[in-house]
């Protein structure tokens, strides 16, 4: 049996290779998971209990599916969801699905990699697969998430590919930032292009007829295939903002599809980019809605902006926590609730608290929170005489954000961090720091937002009242 140790080919050089090796070598759990869910269809009870299963051998899938099953986008009765057989009676067997698809997808792939193409390719695959979803006319459950698969996976060639560390992928990086075309550039690093390794996979994966025609040469078949092709071009296009003549066809296109004209398209597309926005940070990847249209300034130039704090979700967290601090304090449980608040509620996506060793020379990790934090537990120090790479990031008096002044090499397991912008949050004990507060959000290094600063100071507040009542005893 192949498996993900083996060293790889040195270069791959066709579209069947390129197949093989990503469902074989790199990615085989994602590949026979997707396998197994779309083969399921709700054609008996058996079916819904074989969706449940496959979603509970996972428990961060399960997390993940639990927590968009409460969003307003699944489940507009806003009925509480706790289990998944729950989820599938209230909201329907192809809204679980389609839930479990796109969790698989965001947690498969970026925990193997975040390169900033990766996180591009994810926000632009989220942002077609809600506008194909929302401009639907047909609002039956099976077509509403057919479509959003459909846009979800219409280039999971590309994502697979960036999510795999390779010298093809260098060398693909390469040609792109030396501003070689980019059909050329994937022709010339991989002697094939990402339309033919996701056909490829397409088959290879079993990922349905639907699917299959979406992503097929030549004209599409059906209006909700066209509506699919359309909505991926336009979020495409929508990186540059919502004007020029490209995004002018691809307006009418979307309005043919659908029947509507242009203008109110785009009225649509707008309203629709927001909630696009919202579901990234329901799966957990809130740094990449700064890549989505909304990020834009007027002239169609980027510019990165921080996700909005959600208010709700924080004030429940600071009410679990004024409820921790009454009875007697558990600095554990308090600590946990704050790491949940920065990262659920005010959208961090990496957050540790960092606490002095036995020595008192060093801060190190007591508790970790959101993806890409695994070498951090054994490895993140911060020496607290300010020596040493991340010297830095010590805090000043209060929580702040911390600025790079310049790029250095950082530390050799974790590329981002003293290289991005964070938010900082010491923790003191009788007049001495005992701990702090780092959040970031890696690759996708906007400087966090005076909302997230004023939040997250509420966060840490709570933490620090706790460190002082249990010192005063």
């Amino acid at each position: 049996m192949t498996t993900k140790t083996e060293t790889p080919p040195s270069r791959m050089n066709s579209t069947q290779a390129w197949v093989t090796y990503l469902s074989k070598v790199e990615l085989p759990v994602l590949a026979n998971t997707l396998r197994r869910i779309g083969e399921l269809t709700d054609s008996s009870n058996s079916t819904v209990n074989e969706l449940a299963n496959v979603i509970l051998n996972d428990a961060q899938l399960t997390s993940q599916v639990l927590r968009l099953s409460n969003t307003v986008f699944y489940n507009q009765t806003r009925t509480q969801v706790s289990t998944v057989s729950r989820a599938i009676t209230l909201i329907g067997f192809d809204a679980v699905k389609s839930m479990a698809i796109s969790s698989l997808i965001v947690d498969s792939l970026l925990k193997r990699n975040d390169r900033p193409h990766l996180l591009r390719c994810l926000a632009r695959a989220i942002h077609a697969a809600v506008q194909a979803r929302c401009l639907l006319p047909k609002r039956n459950e099976h077509a509403l998430e057919e479509v959003f698969i459909g846009a979800l996976l219409m280039n999971i060639g590309e994502l697979a590919f960036w999510s795999c560390e390779t010298e093809q992928a260098s060398e693909l990086e390469s040609r792109l930032r030396e501003g070689e075309p980019t059909l050329e550039a994937q022709k010339a690093a991989l002697h094939t292009t990402f339309t033919e390794i996701t056909r490829g996979l397409v088959d290879a994966w079993s990922l349905g007829p639907f699917i299959r025609e979406v992503v097929a040469p030549g004209q599409a078949n059906s209006k909700a295939a066209s509506l699919v092709r359309h909505s991926v071009e336009m979020a495409r296009l929508s990186e540059n903002g919502w004007r020029g003549d490209d995004m002018e066809k691809v307006m009418e296109a979307l309005g043919r599809d659908i029947g509507e004209n242009p203008a109110a398209v785009r009225d649509q597309l707008k309203v629709n980019a927001g909630e696009a926005a919202r579901v990234a940070v329901s799966l957990g990847i809130p740094q990449v809605t700064a890549l989505m249209p909304g990020s834009q300034g007027s002239s169609g130039e980027e510019a990165v902006r921080a996700p909005e704090v959600d208010p709700n979700l924080q004030l429940q967290i600071l009410r679990d926590l004024t409820h921790s601090l009454t009875d007697k304090p558990d600095i554990n449980e308090v600590c946990q609730l704050v790491i949940e608040g920065i990262h659920r509620a005010i959208g961090m996506q990496r957050v540790v608290l960092l606490m002095s060793d036995r020595s008192g020379l060093e801060l190190v990790p007591r508790k970790l929170g959101g993806r890409g934090t695994e070498a951090w537990k054994d490895n993140f120090t911060i020496r607290k005489d300010g020596t040493g790479p991340l010297g830095a990031l010590l805090p000043h008096a209060d929580c702040s954000v911390y600025l790079p002044k310049s790029k250095t090499e950082g530390v050799a397991y974790d590329r981002w961090l003293g290289n991005v912008p964070a938010l900082i949050g010491p923790l003191k004990a009788k007049g001495r720091l005992v701990g702090l507060f780092y959040a970031d959000n890696a690759a996708a290094d906007y400087v966090p937002s005076d909302d997230q600063l004023t939040a997250f100071g509420h966060f840490v507040q709570n933490a620090q009242l706790c460190i002082t009542l249990l010192s005063s005893h």
